[in-house]
């Protein structure tokens, strides 16, 4: 699996600060993708032991909320198995962080048995997420005023039992599923 970027400061892609990993690698090819260079699976650098242990570090300090996965497409199925591992890592070093991952692919229906792209690491790693910002950008329904979206028809699922910060609500709009996929 290659990756596109790590920010070890990012206040855009979920509430906090947090450390987010840009994957590589997407068939969706949304009109007015903000990263279309992720697309391609060759792009950027190979991901390693030694990016692993920067995120891992990056994650220490308390300031930190959680980790966010995007990209490129995290659940393609090339680039669930690494995924899976790393957030494992994670959720065990910092059980108490939470973590996001945005996917153009709909949980209910793309992630469930059968579906589009599950794999034997999809429910590994919906286990790990807190929640998830799901379906693809729809350039007609872009919204500059939705946060963590940026068209109107994805959706804020959250997943574990997750809650917003209180001071967050209002512009989180979760959805919730008893945790996993809703069929299960």
């Amino acid at each position: 699996m290659n990756y596109a970027n790590l920010k070890k400061f990012d206040i855009a892609d979920g509430p906090g600060v947090r450390v987010s990993l840009f994957v590589s690698g997407c068939r969706h090819h949304c009109r007015g993708c903000f990263n279309a260079v992720t697309w391609d699976f060759q792009y950027g650098e190979p991901f390693d032991d030694k990016v692993e242990k920067e995120i891992m570090e990056a994650l220490k300090p308390d300031y930190v909320q959680g980790f966010t996965l995007l990209g490129g497409e995290p659940f393609e199925p090339e680039n669930q198995a690494v995924l899976a591992g790393l957030l494992k890592r994670i959720r065990t070093a910092y059980p108490k962080k939470d973590i996001w991952c945005y996917t153009g692919y709909t949980y209910d229906r793309d992630l469930v048995p059968g579906g589009k792209v599950y794999t034997e690491y999809t429910d590994p790693m919906l286990s790990m997420i807190d929640c998830i910002v799901d379906g693809e950008f729809i350039e007609s329904l872009k919204d500059v005023t939705l946060t963590f979206r940026g068209s109107s028809n994805q959706r804020l699922i959250g997943l574990r039992g997750y809650q917003p910060p209180e001071d967050r609500k209002r512009d989180h709009e979760i959805k919730h599923f008893s945790g996993g996929n809703p069929d299960r």
